[in-house]
């Protein structure tokens, strides 16, 4: 047999069996050639693929967006500008949920910096601040279903 089978792809690519038919499933990976038997058959350039998808996934791009990345790579039209466009995309999305990420910090820091960690859990100030903050967000619900604002 000339190729791999689906577990010597898992195996050499670092991934699970399962991982591989899902990456099929999802247009990632194109469908193996079979034997009589009925056994996938991977190429060389299919370990080359999973192992694209898997460094892309560690720069945090989404399966949605690798699966663009390699639509990229197959257009004899593409640029390395239009990849390049499509990086810099993903770093100002990574540099928001940063942002994002540093409030949410610096918010939970204040309420932990506000609870001693002494006294019974219903006194405490954490949950407390997350009751009222539900119930804020529940009066500012209703006040626009009303048509109000904030």
């Amino acid at each position: 047999m000339d190729g791999f089978t689906i577990g010597d792809l898992a195996r050499q690519a670092n991934v699970h069996v399962e991982t591989l038919r899902y990456y099929e499933r999802r247009g990632l990976l194109p469908k193996p050639n079979r034997t009589i038997s009925n056994y996938r058959v991977y190429s060389y350039e299919n370990l080359r693929r999973v192992k694209f998808i898997k460094q892309a996934q560690g720069l945090g791009f989404s399966l949605k967006e690798i699966k663009k990345l390699l639509a990229l790579r197959a257009t004899p039209r593409a640029s390395c500008a239009d990849v390049r466009t499509y990086a810099a995309h993903k770093i100002e999305d990574i540099d928001a949920r940063i942002h994002s990420l540093a409030r949410m910090r610096k918010a939970l820091q204040n309420l932990l910096d506000e609870c001693s960690g002494k006294g019974p859990a219903t006194e405490c100030p954490i949950l407390e601040s997350l009751e009222s903050e539900q119930s804020m967000i529940d009066k500012q619900t209703k006040s626009n279903r009303k048509g109000g604002s904030l």
